[in-house]
Parts: structure tokens; C-alpha cells; sequence
């Protein structure tokens, strides 16, 4: 199994992640499940479950007809998530995988939503399209894309203070902060995604962005 570089890091913070990111990620994240939708028997995997409370939402909204798969990084995220359905007696509907992504160890058509929160722009730039490739064979026809993402401003507006420390920082300390704000609009179409909405907010005057997105053309 490949090792994310990432990997020690979130094993250190499991423990207390949610401390340290959850209580700022956890609206957007919120309207995220809004957006996607889940519904009653179907399948979701979700790319970088962290500590697991979207995990616990789709599992409860899936049913016992549904399953629910997560894949992360992380063995301590795993067991700190493994905990969380543990005590909400939904283990039995999520299974947890650990290991790097891409690829994906899934058949083709495997999921009909797949689900990312402040994960997609954890990926190096340049890996961003094979995660998203990869997206799209998991992916059953019909399927759905969600992602809650930072988002980069966009040419017309000037980038904020805020915005120019956090990339400097996710340059110079990226263990600490590990996102980098991406155009995901544009990143989702070159995919070959067709966005079918779109909701945005900040962060600490930072843009986040929330979209749902197809296979274009199906």
C-alpha cells in the first residue's frame, strides 16, 4: 500500500482534529450533504472521511438497503471514525479503507454518489484530474459529485490579505495547512463534470464553494 506523505501527520492529529478543523468545516461541510442529496439505499463513498461525520450522516440516510465506503490517509482518522459509527450502531453500513488515492480499488459504477469535504484541494494540482478521472469510473450513470472545497478567487476579484497568507503558509508549512484554494469550477468541467449547482461561503474571509456535478452529457 502507498503511503500518502501526509500520513504521519493526520495519524498524530486524529485525536484531536476535530478541535482543530471541524468546528470551522462543519457548516459547509452540512450544506455539502444538503447539496448531494443521499437518498434511501444507495451507495456513497466518501474520499478523505477524516473523523467520520459524514460518514455517520450517509450511513444513517442510506439505510440498511444502503452502503456507505470511505477511503482516507489516515489509520488514526480510521479509528477515531470507526468509533464514531460504533456508537451510532452503524458499522454494519460503512466499510473503511485505508491507503492512497489515486486510484481507487472500486469496480467501474460502483457508487452513485461519491462525496469530498476539503479534500479535493489536498491533492497536488497536477493530481487533481486522475482523482477526478477516477471519480468518474466509480461513478454509476446518473451518479453525483459532491465537493466542499476552497475555492480560488476568481481573476475579477482581488485576492484578500487572508487569502494571500493562507497560500503563502500552505506553501512554506503544508502539515499545518494543508489546503491550497483551487478554481474548482474549471478543475470539475476539464473533467468532464457538468456542475448542477453551485452554493458558496467563507471561512475566515476565505471562499469555500459547495457543488454538485454529473458526467457531463449523461
Amino acid at each position: 500500500m502507498e503511503t500518502h506523505p501526509n500520513t504521519t501527520f493526520y495519524n498524530r492529529v486524529s485525536g484531536y482534529y476535530d478541535d482543530l478543523a471541524h468546528s470551522s468545516e462543519r457548516e459547509s461541510t452540512e450544506n455539502g450533504w444538503k447539496l448531494l442529496s443521499v437518498q434511501e439505499g444507495e451507495r456513497v463513498l466518501e474520499i478523505g472521511f477524516g473523523t467520520g461525520h459524514s460518514l455517520v450522516e450517509f450511513a444513517g440516510t442510506v439505510g440498511p438497503e444502503g452502503k456507505v465506503v470511505g477511503i482516507d490517509v489516515s489509520t488514526g482518522m480510521r479509528d477515531v471514525a470507526a468509533e464514531r459509527l460504533a456508537k451510532a450502531g452503524l458499522s454494519d453500513r460503512v466499510s473503511l479503507d485505508v491507503g492512497a488515492v489515486p486510484p481507487l480499488s472500486y469496480e467501474d459504477d460502483s457508487f452513485d454518489a461519491v462525496f469530498l469535504s476539503f479534500t479535493l484541494e489536498l491533492f497536488p494540482l497536477e493530481q487533481i484530474s486522475e482523482v477526478l478521472g477516477e471519480v468518474r469510473r466509480v461513478l454509476a450513470p446518473g451518479g453525483r459529485l459532491g465537493v466542499v472545497c476552497m475555492e480560488a478567487p476568481t481573476e475579477e476579484i482581488r485576492e484578500t490579505f487572508a487569502e494571500d497568507a493562507y497560500v503563502w503558509m500552505h506553501r512554506h508549512f503544508p502539515h499545518i495547512v494543508d489546503c491550497q484554494p483551487i478554481s474548482v469550477r474549471e478543475v470539475l468541467e476539464d473533467a468532464g463534470f457538468a456542475i448542477q449547482s453551485k452554493s458558496d461561503t467563507d471561512i475566515w474571509k476565505l471562499e469555500v464553494a459547495m457543488l454538485v456535478a454529473t458526467v457531463a452529457g449523461e
